[in-house]
């Protein structure tokens, strides 16, 4: 069977940098940090007292006040991001088959605000089961699918993905693969996360892995760096609308990039750290390119997981050097976390977002916050430390790996007919 070009045609982002795609493509390229003591709780008694939350969402700007409360905060992100992506690609229902359209999500998490506040709720009563009907509903993963393919009337492929961090990739991977393949033409995809709660921040300290630098939270995150201490917990969604390369050209969509290759692999190694010499990493990476049937040395850029923890950017920059040989000098690499934090089950959707936006305007956003290198991380390598910079760029590679071992890689391509 020939495999069919998918190709992107509607974008849709809210981050802590930007509540919509333009703002945050602007500060992605300015080097802005979303970073900043966390305002959602009070977070005085906890090891961490910053993260990268959303700034200035009110979901009653986008939602029904009725709907917004029958919804979990991922769930409202959600809604707002497949909302932009939809009015960017202009779909409209008689240029489509409901029966052939989709949706694919992505969150590592789901509805945690709500079952830590119904628990604490119960856990303050007088032992009498009282939860709200939509209890349910609010917290499970797979809502945010549910409820898109509702409100677009979207009746083919309809479920979510869920491998922790990968959560996103892992979505747009198997919305991809539908269309490659003949089984739909067009997708809503891509995931979301909220996750700066209570149970968010202190089961992350509690594993000690995320970053304690509140004197300083703006500079948190800083992959790569010699003194990075822990990756900083982010919020946010993303969305892509996608299909195949004739149902957009005929409908008249304005193409943003295609997609060309993804590759999927486990480490096998341990639960919550990285193959050390970056194995899974490299046979993911090596797979996307593969699949996209071209020669690494095409490859320009590459958005990678990279984290801020101490043993993820040693073993994803082992990864590149071992894949890519000497044409990882050539490669522009930068890690967009530094600027947003990591938006768990969300992060790959929002990198991915990032790829596109670096290939249409051929400049590569920065990784900043970098001052100090790591022994250990090939000072060679072009990490794109701390200002955003301009190249032609017809590849470009995002990386997203989560605890469990999965590893999950996409490979963007410019647009040509």
């Amino acid at each position: 069977m020939k495999k069919r070009r998918v190709v992107v045609t509607g974008i849709g982002a809210l981050t802590p940098i930007g509540n919509n795609l333009q703002d945050y493509w602007e500060n992605l390229i300015k080097g802005v940090s979303g970073a900043a003591p966390i305002t959602h709780f009070n977070a005085e008694n906890f090891k961490t007292q910053f993260a990268c939350e959303v700034k200035n969402f009110n979901p009653t700007d986008f939602l029904d006040r009725k709907e917004a409360r029958k919804l979990d905060v991922f769930s409202q992100y959600a809604l707002v991001v497949a909302n932009e992506a939809v009015q960017q690609s202009k779909i409209k229902t008689e240029d489509i088959n409901p029966d052939r359209s989709g949706v694919v999500w992505g969150s590592g998490i789901g509805g945690m605000s709500t079952f830590f506040n119904e628990s604490v709720n119960y856990g303050q009563g007088n032992g009498t089961p009282r939860f709200n009907p939509f209890f349910i509903p609010k917290l499970i993963s797979d809502i945010p699918a549910g409820h898109i393919s509702i409100k677009y009337n979207l009746r083919g492929p309809n479920f979510t993905t869920v491998s922790a961090c990968a959560s996103s990739t892992n979505a747009l991977i198997d919305a991809y693969n539908y269309i490659k393949w003949d089984k739909a033409d067009l997708f809503i995809t891509g995931g979301s996360e909220a996750c700066v709660y209570e149970p968010g921040i202190g089961g992350f300290n509690a594993m000690m892995a995320l970053s304690t630098r509140n004197e300083d939270p703006k500079t948190a995150s800083r992959p790569f760096d010699k003194n990075r201490d822990g990756f900083v917990m982010g919020e946010g969604a993303g969305a892509l609308v996608i299909e195949e390369y004739e149902h957009a050209k005929k409908r008249g969509a304005t193409v943003l990039a295609e997609i060309v290759g993804s590759g999927l692999t486990a480490d096998a190694h341990h639960i919550t750290a990285p193959h050390p010499e970056g194995l899974g990493a490299k046979n993911v990476m090596k797979l996307a390119i593969e699949d996209a049937e071209v020669d690494v040395s095409e490859i320009d850029y590459i958005n990678v997981h990279g984290t801020s923890t101490p043993l993820g950017d040693i073993a994803e920059t082992k990864a590149i050097k071992s894949l890519f040989g000497d044409h990882a000098y050539n490669l522009n690499i930068s890690s967009t976390k530094s600027m947003t934090g990591h938006l768990l089950g969300a992060a790959g959707v929002v990198e991915t977002i990032a790829c596109v936006m670096a290939i249409k305007n051929n400049i590569v956003p920065p990784t900043i916050n970098h001052e100090t290198f790591d022994p250990e991380i090939d000072e060679k390598l072009n990490l794109t430390l701390n200002k955003a910079q301009k190249r032609e760029i017809n590849y470009a590679l995002s990386n997203t790996f989560g605890f469990g071992g999965h590893n999950a890689s996409l490979l963007v391509k410019k647009y040509k007919e």
